[in-house]
């Protein structure tokens, strides 16, 4: 491959990241909560879980496709591409007069946003060297976890005092700065000119409708359809022949979207079974935090939805801690420290019940971002290390895609661990009932697990003498805590499994070769 010259600003390059960055991980916090009043506006309540699935289906399915496409044609092409999608679809969900619409357009801004963040991650890996990329991959995920701690609250302030139009429609000023700037700072950029260019073609039309069919299976399993139904059967049947169509064509295809012979290679091997193991424990697990805070602790609705912010302010220190320490120690030994803090989070988040203190679940939260912090930078820092510049998009882009995956995997099974969990205590605790009235009750509870929580929140519902219903709320407080343990436990194997993969991933550190660091002939100008 001829060598790739780029006449970079570094200075614009940064500046236009950070803002394309911030305000595409916005997107991904700042839409909940507008969703009561967007849902009372269109009228739209049986589909509006659409809003978020729809964003998050086509941002996942898009990732290694462009990440491959930008190996081939530049990263600026289609940074630009993804900036003016994302904009546009931005703009269209400002305009929707109806759920479906907005749904609509929802999946349009995740095709952007879907090639933003990657593209993002592999621009860094381009324009610095290793060594530099730990300081700045450490700021960009920090930029990313600023955006979990800011997002409910710009959403809350947007709502409460314009519309929730502007939710969206401050995504296109913003997200027209980023395009120019990037298109200044990288407008002397040159990709590698290739002679054939093979797109795949038949690996994007088999990679698509398995991973969409996939996403939907694990989405809407045990709540739209029955897993053991006709429909469940089907989707699931059809993602694995899809995927498995896409597995052998990537081992003929020129150009293959994901090209298997990576996973050869040990670092790239690790690297992304960590990242997906990660995200089948972490994501799927922190999702019920909030809701044991509100129900369990009893804190307010409003203070519920900011409960993540201690955990996110401790992942942003580490992550840029985490970068420096990159430059010192093995990648190794920085995701093994990670993991292992990680691990120990998840441990104590497991031992908290209806006794615990808002203090207590409030340190527990901070030792699990310390070790995300640590360990979700240097998976990047880790894989871009290992590979020439000329498989950034792809590499990089597999990582985000595999961590996504397990992200979304692990909110299924999490959920449905917590939900078996809580049918069985409730007939447990039914059976061990002496009253007969309140076994009753409680019996009857147990086959409606989703309406619990429901109860904790407003108890008043229940048509039954104070008494009883103060002893229904408390049985179901303690059978909710303790499932919401059981759900940590479960979460913990997948993260202590994650443990014997950064072991696994070998004695490589950041590499400080200068020759090798500009092996495509990078030139930046400051």
């Amino acid at each position: 491959m001829t060598t790739i010259q780029q006449g970079i600003n570094k200075k614009l390059v940064l500046t236009g990241l950070i803002i394309g960055m911030l305000f595409s991980a916005l997107e991904q916090t700042i839409v909940g909560t507008a969703m009561p009043t967007i849902v009372a506006e269109l009228n739209g309540f049986s589909i509006f879980a659409w809003v978020t699935t729809a964003y998050l289906i086509t941002s996942t399915t898009v990732v290694p496709i462009v990440g491959k496409l930008s190996d081939l044609y530049g990263r600026r092409l289609l940074y630009l591409i993804g900036t003016i999608v994302f904009i546009i679809g931005s703009a269209l969900c400002a305009t929707a007069d109806s759920m479906e619409q907005l749904v609509l357009y929802r999946g349009l801004q995740g095709i952007g946003g879907g090639m933003i963040m990657p593209l993002s991650q592999t621009i860094v890996g381009d324009i610095f060297t290793a060594e530099q990329r730990a300081k700045w991959q450490g700021v960009f995920g920090a930029i990313f976890g600023l955006s979990s701690v800011i997002g409910p609250f710009i959403g809350g302030l947007i709502v409460d005092h314009i519309s929730w139009h502007w939710i969206f429609l401050i995504n296109v000023p913003f997200g027209l700065l980023s395009a120019i700037v990037i298109f200044i700072g990288m407008k002397h950029e040159i990709a590698a000119p290739k002679e054939n260019i093979n797109i795949d073609y038949l690996g994007i039309a088999t990679f698509i409708p398995g991973l969409v069919l996939l996403l939907l299976w694990l989405t809407f399993g045990g709540d739209k359809f029955e897993w053991l139904s006709a429909t469940s059967g089907l989707m699931f049947v059809g993602s694995i022949v899809f995927l498995g169509l896409f597995c052998v064509v990537e081992t003929k295809a020129k150009e293959p979207i994901l090209d298997l012979s990576l996973f050869k290679n040990r670092v790239f091997a690790t690297t992304n079974a960590l990242g997906f193991l990660l995200g089948l424990g972490m994501f799927g697990a922190i999702m019920f935090v909030p809701m044991f805070m509100q129900g369990i602790l009893g804190v307010s609705p409003t203070q519920a939805g900011y409960t993540m912010t201690p955990m996110m302010i401790a992942m942003i220190l580490a992550s840029i801690i985490g970068g420096r320490l990159l430059l010192r120690f093995r990648f190794r030994t920085v995701l093994t420290a990670g993991m292992l803090i990680t691990t120990s989070g998840f441990y104590f988040m497991s031992t908290m019940g209806v006794d615990s203190s808002k203090g207590t679940a409030y340190a527990y939260m901070v030792v699990l971002g310390l070790g995300m912090g640590l360990v979700m930078p240097t998976l990047m820092i880790a894989v871009q290390n290992e590979f020439p510049k000329s498989q950034l998009g792809t590499v990089t882009s597999a990582s985000t895609f595999f961590r996504s995956i397990g992200g979304t995997i692990g909110v299924t099974v999490l959920n449905v661990v917590m939900n078996q969990t809580l049918q069985h205590k409730m007939t447990d605790a039914a059976a061990g009932e002496t009253n007969t009235m309140l076994a009753g009750a409680l019996d009857k509870l147990s086959d409606k697990t989703d309406g619990l929580f429901g109860l904790l929140i407003n108890p008043d519902v229940l048509p039954m003498p104070e008494e009883m219903k103060t002893a229904i709320v408390s049985t179901i407080q303690h059978v909710w805590s303790q499932s919401f343990s059981v759900v940590f436990l479960t979460g913990l194997v997948f993260v202590a499994l994650g443990i014997v993969a950064a072991l696994s991933v070998g004695s490589g550190k950041i590499n400080r070769d200068p020759e090798q660091q500009n092996e495509v002939g990078v030139v930046v100008n400051e």
